[in-house]
């Protein structure tokens, strides 16, 4: 894997290159390093050696914070990551939530099982199998099937991709406003569902989760578009009652709608 740190949109990993994105290029953190590491130990279990592209003051910083990293010390999150700038209100990733976003059918089957599950043991499909379907557009290696992924609690990358995988294709600005449809929202408080024994830092998600989050242990609540409320609510079973709510999307598009859910979440 190839590492290439520089000043780009955003951090993403897309087709074999992790691409990070410094909050304030070319000067790098202590948290930056940290999930650089995560990143390399990461892809190191799965026996894929990485390769950093970086100007030397960089690639300094991180060896000569290695040492540190080695002995487990861990950088607290910052309460806001601006790697990121694109949302219109917060102006970067508001750490002190996490959530996993999925459409209405994958919603429902979520609350009848009560648990979040890898698509591998979601979708009873082998993570070859899934790494070979068109829609893996990234391509993204088997072993990133086992696990749940989660995003910030105020990004809109869940519904951007619920709505990608609703069409076919990558989605247009109409697609995010006139057409947007949002999914559902799983919301988790970061400091705890980091305990989850499951738990993964790879370096580019907040976190990852292997194999199954059983709800009614560690989810905090579960938005549902108002518009949803009569199909969802029957498989709403009893020990999850008092985490739904269902909000109206009264929103002009996915950027305000990603606000508002955070925001009530944040209130809650």
């Amino acid at each position: 894997m190839l590492i290439k740190i520089g000043n780009f949109d955003c951090t993403e990993c897309w087709d074999g290159v992790f691409y990070k994105k410094l909050s304030d290029y070319p000067h790098i953190t202590e948290w930056e390093i940290q999930t650089i590491l995560d990143f390399i130990e990461y892809e190191k279990s799965y026996n894929r050696p990485c390769e950093i592209e970086a100007k030397s003051s960089i690639l300094d910083a991180i060896e000569n914070y290695k040492e540190l990293y080695k002995e487990g010390i861990r950088v607290n999150v910052p309460e806001k990551i601006t790697e990121c700038t694109a949302c219109p209100k917060y102006k970067g990733c508001m750490t002190d939530y996490v959530c996993h976003t999925a459409p209405i059918e994958n919603a429902i089957k979520i609350l009848d099982c009560g648990s979040l599950l890898s698509p591998v043991k979601a979708r009873n499909i082998s993570a070859c199998e899934l790494k070979a379907e068109s829609r893996n557009a990234a391509n993204d290696p088997e072993d990133f099937f086992l696990y749940i992924m989660f995003a910030w609690g105020n990004c809109q990358a869940g519904d951007r991709l619920v709505m990608e995988r609703k069409l076919g294709r990558f989605p247009d600005e109409t697609d995010l406003s006139t057409n947007f449809t949002p999914g559902v929202r799983f919301f988790f408080k970061y400091d705890t569902i980091i305990k989850h024994p499951a738990a993964t830092f790879e370096g580019v998600l907040p976190l990852k989760i292997k194999d199954e989050v059983i709800l009614k242990d560690w989810v905090y609540s579960i938005i549902i578009p108002e518009m949803y409320r009569e199909i969802m609510t029957p498989h709403i079973p009893a020990t999850l009652k008092d985490k739904v709510h269902f909000i109206e999307n009264d929103c002009k598009d996915i950027w305000e709608w990603s606000e508002k859910v955070y925001e009530y979440t944040a209130h809650l």
